[in-house]
């Protein structure tokens, strides 16, 4: 492969070398330059790249890009490594310390949606219109928030690349995600609460679901609620785990930390607590009755006769059950925790107590989603300092 036309450029950065090479009896001519981008740690030895491109111009204006960059000492050795390549190392190595449920989410959408995309990208080449065509492309197929997660998973393991030294800056700083649209919720007011006890009276789930609808604890978390968590002689709950079940292995459900991994303790009403106690009660029958086939080994509050822990979309099928026949289709289990929230709310609580009941990391994430009650609330308030005001005025 001759050299042709060499060219110097920048003093001591390389030269511009015009070269031919000949496939299928076809000559073909483009640009390259070399230049130094340091010394290996090892030999000593200069570290000698290339840079290719179709004209002169662009070569020169690439390694003009690299030499000043080497100069302010903000050079990045070009990384061929591909997007897909790297994904499957971060997936593997810096996913330490989430749970086992969140790794599976992250490595399953890496699998069926971001490698398929721009798995075969070299880092080096990626860049933020790639990624915002990416985002477009899922818009009609993805929803706004599965999209958004997409980024999230993108954007954590391009900020880990950043920082290993493999690019320069993070590509999906600059895109836009879609916008999420709030899922409706559908609490339960006053009526509804009144039909919903008096519906699941003696049914198997009669005291799990009064517990929720009272705690506003997570589904996960009042199955993995635990005595030990149970203080009777304080009246208070430790809400510090939940019962999770695995996407894989043996497909039992075990006990992890919470959704935010934060502990958090609850003062609910006494009828909470006197409802726990008949659990307590109900299960000390059941270990009399049964002897040494009840078995419960995670000490849980909830269980079958036997120990067992209740299986999470049984005791959601029973909850739907229960509201269809009631004539409220569209509520959900976790539309019990919201019910729990906007009733606090609406008795009088302060958003501060209704947050950390809850365990929202932030009240002005509490406000967020329960806006609409706490502007009643102001409505209200409004109300009164007018009644108030007519009242003194009066007098």
């Amino acid at each position: 492969m001759p050299y042709s036309n060499a060219h110097r450029t920048v003093h001591g950065a390389g030269n511009i070398r015009k070269k031919t090479i000949t496939q299928n009896g076809k000559s073909y001519i483009y640009w390259e330059a070399r230049y130094t981008s340091g010394y290996d740690p090892g030999s000593g030895k200069q570290i000698q790249r290339s840079i290719s491109g179709s004209s002169r111009k662009e070569v020169a204006q690439k390694l003009r890009e690299a030499t000043a960059n080497i100069d302010k000492g903000s050079y990045v050795d070009p990384c061929k490594m591909t997007i897909g390549d790297w994904l499957d190392i971060w997936a593997k190595e810096y996913l330490v310390g989430v749970k086992e449920a969140t790794a599976y989410t992250y490595k399953a959408s890496i699998k069926n949606h971001i490698k398929p995309a721009i798995g075969a990208i070299r880092m080096d080449a990626l860049n933020p219109h790639t990624i915002q065509s990416f985002y477009n492309s899922k818009a009609d197929m993805l929803s706004a928030k599965t999209i958004k997660n997409l980024h999230g998973i993108l954007h954590a393991a391009l900020k880990q690349a950043v920082l290993n030294g493999y690019i320069p800056t993070n590509p999906t700083d600059a895109s836009i995600r879609p916008r999420i649209e709030k899922k409706e919720m559908h609490p339960m007011d006053e009526y509804m609460i009144s039909d919903f006890l008096e519906a699941i009276k003696g049914t198997e789930y009669e005291y799990l679901f009064f517990v929720t609808l009272f705690t506003g604890m997570r589904k996960g978390e009042v199955l993995g609620l635990t005595w030990d968590a149970v203080d009777f002689s304080r009246g208070t709950i430790l809400i510090d785990k939940q019962l999770q079940r695995p996407r894989e292995g043996d497909g039992k459900c075990h006990l992890v930390t919470t959704k935010n991994s934060k502990a958090r303790k609850l003062k609910p009403a006494r009828e909470v607590m006197n409802t726990l106690y008949r659990v307590k009660k109900q299960q000390m029958g059941w270990q009399l009755q049964y002897g040494e086939s009840f078995q419960n080994p995670m000490n849980l509050v909830f269980t079958h006769e036997l120990g067992e822990y209740l299986n999470p979309n049984t005791v959601y099928n029973h909850f739907k059950e229960i509201v269809v026949k009631l004539g409220y289709p569209d509520v959900r289990f976790h539309d019990l925790r919201h019910s729990y929230a906007v009733a606090a709310l609406q008795a009088g609580d302060d958003v501060k107590t209704v947050q950390g009941n809850l365990g929202h990391a932030t009240a002005a994430f509490t406000l967020d989603v329960y806006g609409h009650v706490t502007d009643q609330m102001k409505e209200d308030s409004a109300n009164r300092m007018e009644r108030f005001i007519h009242s003194v005025r009066t007098a």
